[in-house]
């Protein structure tokens, strides 16, 4: 039979920084680990360069969060993105500041800041178990007094849940640590992908997939009324739409589907342009080029790809004259051009969501200490909370914060 002082379950980037703010407290930390080696999800984070925070401002910071990041006040002043930065650079890895306040790993290795929390962690003697699952919480008379890994049980003081939500599970977030909290009486808001492509019944070729639509915008609309809005850059993923704007726009997207709602995704080719000023320049492009076919003149239009699939929806024929033209033709084009309609059935599976949307219910848990409120003992950190934001750094800060919070909470006590 085991004891310490604090059990955490799960040893990605909240965990990790809970042990290391609980070791740094003074505090005996063990870790259980279900996979080989600890934070998997975070050596693959923004693509692989790892985005560690974002440098937005406090107030505009809670914004990309659901619900406005309310939730997460007391966590983000206890501990917030400068807090972080200082903390990596202190345990020796450089970050740098890119476009949009993102903070990456400065050499663009993900996997050197799960290094940096490991080593951190070694120099605390913080103990990390690894291949460890645990199948579940020991909760008596209101109080956890710790977990059963192993077929044995592992007695704490205090024991912090931190096993992430459901995306990427080949990393180890298959959702297990959401039934243990359900199991012992926690609400589980609806878990559900997000920051993911999205699924659309109309077809996508295949010749697509190498397109990237760059100054674009995409605007959400579900019955009918615009919610969100997004400009930048589209691409085609598995036949399915994808690149940030889309991702971006998935976080409210998935929901809408998942309610019922109709949802469809309109994409404007030529932003820059309103349908006066775009039918003023087709008509000069056909007028210039009035013995060409249509093809050459669209191909001033789209980039290669997005031609052929343009003309295959108009069902206007590539090698037609542009002479032959109609202004009805002209004005599908230009329709078109302005909005490419596609209509959101689902998203991508689990294993291509960047985060989970959904969680334990933020409202039986103390934001103050991330306690739960019906369970004395069990804290919670990280993605396995309703907690999910934009992509840039928001998550993972979310995820730094909630568990120095949990970790800061228990010296108090």
């Amino acid at each position: 039979m085991k004891s310490t002082d604090l059990l955490i379950i799960g040893a990605g980037p909240a965990g990790l920084m809970a042990a290391i703010r609980a070791a740094d407290l003074g505090l005996q930390v063990t870790i259980l680990e279900s996979m080989p080696k600890p934070a998997r999800k975070l050596g693959i984070s923004g693509k692989g360069r790892g985005n560690l925070t974002n440098t937005d401002p406090f107030n505009t910071f809670l914004k990309h969060f659901n619900n406005e990041g309310r939730f997460l006040k007391s966590a983000f002043k206890a501990f917030f993105n400068t807090d972080l930065v200082e903390f990596f650079n202190k345990e020796g890895l450089p970050t740098v500041e890119e476009r949009g306040g993102r903070v990456f790993v400065a050499s663009g290795r993900a996997v050197e800041a799960v290094a940096c929390l490991h080593k951190a962690t070694e120099r605390r003697r913080v103990q990390l178990v690894v291949n460890r699952p645990v199948t579940g919480l020991i909760v008596e008379k209101g109080q956890c007094l710790g977990a059963i890994a192993g077929g044995k049980p592992w007695l704490a003081a205090a024991t912090l849940l931190a096993t992430g939500g459901l995306s990427y599970p080949a990393t180890g977030s298959t959702g297990d640590g959401l039934k243990f909290a359900q199991a012992c009486g926690h609400e589980i808001v609806t878990p559900l992908p997000s920051l993911v492509a999205l699924k659309t019944p109309e077809p996508i070729p295949e010749y697509l997939k190498d397109v990237a639509l760059r100054n674009v915008s995409a605007e959400l609309r579900v019955n009918g009324k615009k919610v969100a809005a997004e400009f930048g850059e589209m691409t085609f993923l598995d036949g399915n739409l994808s690149g940030p704007i889309i991702i971006t726009l998935s976080r409210q997207a998935v929901p809408a589907v998942h309610a019922g709602h109709l949802c469809e995704i309109f994409v404007d080719l030529k932003p820059a342009l309103d349908h006066a000023k775009l039918d003023r320049r087709i008509l000069r492009d056909f007028e210039e080029n009035h013995n060409a076919r249509l093809d050459e003149v669209v191909a001033k239009l789209l980039p290669a790809g997005m031609r052929q699939f343009c003309l295959q929806q108009l069902g206007l024929s590539p090698s037609l004259k542009i002479a032959q033209v109609t202004a009805v033709q002209r004005r599908l084009l230009r329709n078109w051009l302005k909005e490419l309609k596609f209509t959101i059935t689902g998203s991508a599976p689990w294993e291509q969501a960047i985060v989970t949307a959904g969680g334990i219910s933020t409202r039986q848990i103390n934001p103050a200490t991330m306690e739960s409120k019906i369970v004395k003992n069990l804290y919670f950190a990280g993605e396995i909370i309703d907690i999910d934001a934009d992509t840039g750094g928001y998550n993972l800060q979310a995820a730094f914060s909630t568990g120095w919070l949990a970790a800061n909470s228990l010296k108090k006590e």
